[in-house]
């Protein structure tokens, strides 16, 4: 399978999972959808992103090698939503090496703080954030000030995550 263009082809959860069959828990394949999610353009980086979270969710020993670049990439300014969401997320489920760690805080605190960023790109960074502040105790106090400035004005699914979140971190 040429992965670029079986990701160009179509942008549905169908075609998604189809890849992720096909990539399996091959390194070689997942480290060259990485390099296809680094590369873009736009299009091709938002569905990658799809693709390496379904990935990722079968096997998360696969992100190990690829977790400094993609925090590397989340920095950047101007990456799609669809890849903020999906890297985001995928870092709920892996551990966060401690040379990332205040990066990665940095990064989700900013999101979080944004109100132009998407709901789910908040929702998934107060998790992270969260799973943060088990390790690094200091962050919860501001974790929950910034949580609870922002629930009389947030969506349902904001409020439903920052009712756990407050609760995982009290």
């Amino acid at each position: 399978m040429d992965l670029r263009n079986a990701i160009a082809l179509e942008h549905s959860r169908a075609q998604a999972v189809k890849i992720a069959r096909y990539i399996g828990d091959d390194r070689v394949r997942f480290k060259d959808l990485i390099d296809i999610y680094l590369d873009g353009p736009y299009r091709i980086t938002q569905r990658a992103a799809w693709v390496i979270s379904i990935c990722v969710e079968r096997y998360p020993q696969l992100i190990v090698p690829h977790l400094t670049k993609l925090i590397n990439h989340l920095s950047n300014s101007g990456i799609p939503d669809a890849a903020k969401r999906n890297t985001v997320r995928i870092l709920q489920f892996v551990e966060i090496p401690k040379r990332n760690v205040g990066k990665v805080a940095t990064i989700c605190f900013k999101f979080l703080q944004d109100t132009r960023e998407p709901v789910a790109v908040k929702v998934f960074s107060m998790s992270v954030l969260a799973k943060i502040a088990v390790v690094e105790p200091a962050l919860k106090s501001e974790l929950r000030i910034i949580i609870e400035d922002q629930l009389p004005y947030a969506s349902a699914g904001f409020r439903s995550r920052a009712r756990k979140v407050l609760k995982e971190i009290r």
